[in-house]
């Protein structure tokens, strides 16, 4: 979307604004800190990983992050991807790990989206209009009755419900047309990406997320998300998992107090809060814990 964007304190802010859509969860009273997550890995049996912010920034590889996912396989641990990148097919996300060095098996990587078309699978038939960037249409959406929304207010009175997938070419005039559409008649509303920004090479982007709890806090749906810090997209990845683990043995390390963290206390897992590259670089961590009341286990600058 253009226009100015987000630094991290009023993403941060946002976040605290929206806390009472999100789960609850224990708040946890202290935090160890350690120089990466190699000083902490030892006693988990599974690694689960954020991706922007964590691995990457946009298109950009965080340097050390491959070397690290391999040292954990040295160990005998497992890893994953729990990203609420919603807006690429999964083919497109494999080939993108691999571009930026990483060997994930598709299987390792679980989306936000997949967590979306899982939902979807359950519901009954309808027709959606969708959220997504033009790039790779409507892909992997084949199964449903579908059509992106653009510029043309028919397009939207047509829907029987929307799918909030991904922002890229949202512009404010369709949010506009969204609104306007969900006043006359409301409808539901699913966010296969919860996020409200994600850390990308020229600063924090909008996302999904920041839309539909636009609509919330206007009255006009209770948006059902899909991906962090909500339940189902863990429950996709442990099943994945065989012998699930105990989630005392599972480490979730991401650099969102509000979605990672939190999302990873809601399951019983232990977290690790990455502090150097996503939108809580360069602020006081112990404040932002403190203001936000989501503490996580560790705290690391770096995987």
């Amino acid at each position: 979307m253009t226009g100015p964007r987000p630094d991290g304190r009023a993403a941060f802010d946002a976040y605290l604004a929206i806390r009472h859509r999100l789960p609850e969860a224990p708040e946890g009273s202290a935090f160890g800190r350690a120089p990466h997550l190699g000083a902490i890995a030892d006693p988990f049996d599974v690694v689960l990983f954020d991706a922007y912010g964590v691995l990457n920034v946009g298109e950009t590889p965080i340097l050390g992050a491959a070397a690290r996912i391999a040292e954990l396989r040295g160990m005998g641990k497992r890893v994953m991807v729990v990203s609420n990148s919603a807006g690429y097919p999964k083919r497109a996300m494999m080939q993108r790990y691999e571009r930026l060095g990483f060997d994930f098996a598709p299987d390792e990587v679980v989306t936000s989206r997949e967590a979306l078309l899982a939902r979807l699978g359950r519901d009954e038939p309808r027709r959606w209009g969708v959220m997504l960037g033009p790039g790779h249409g409507l892909r992997e959406f084949e199964a449903i009755d579908a059509h992106l929304l653009l510029d043309d207010a028919a397009g939207y009175a047509a829907a029987e419900g929307f799918l909030l997938v991904g922002s890229d070419g949202w512009t404010v005039e369709r949010q506009r047309l969204l609104a306007a559409s969900l006043r006359d008649h409301p409808r539901p509303v699913l966010v296969g990406n919860p996020d409200l920004v994600a850390p990308r090479e020229g600063g924090l982007t909008l996302e999904p997320g920041h839309f539909a709890n636009a609509l919330a806090d206007a009255g006009l749906c209770a948006p059902e998300f899909c991906g962090k810090p909500f339940r189902a997209i863990f429950d996709l990845a442990l099943s994945r998992l065989d012998p699930a683990p105990a989630p005392a043995r599972v480490l979730m390390v991401g650099d969102t107090l509000h979605t990672d963290i939190l999302g990873a206390r809601a399951m019983g897992f232990a977290s690790a809060l990455v502090t150097d590259h996503g939108p809580l670089a360069g602020e006081d961590i112990v404040a932002a814990i403190d203001r936000a009341g989501i503490v996580p286990d560790f705290v690391i600058p770096h995987i």
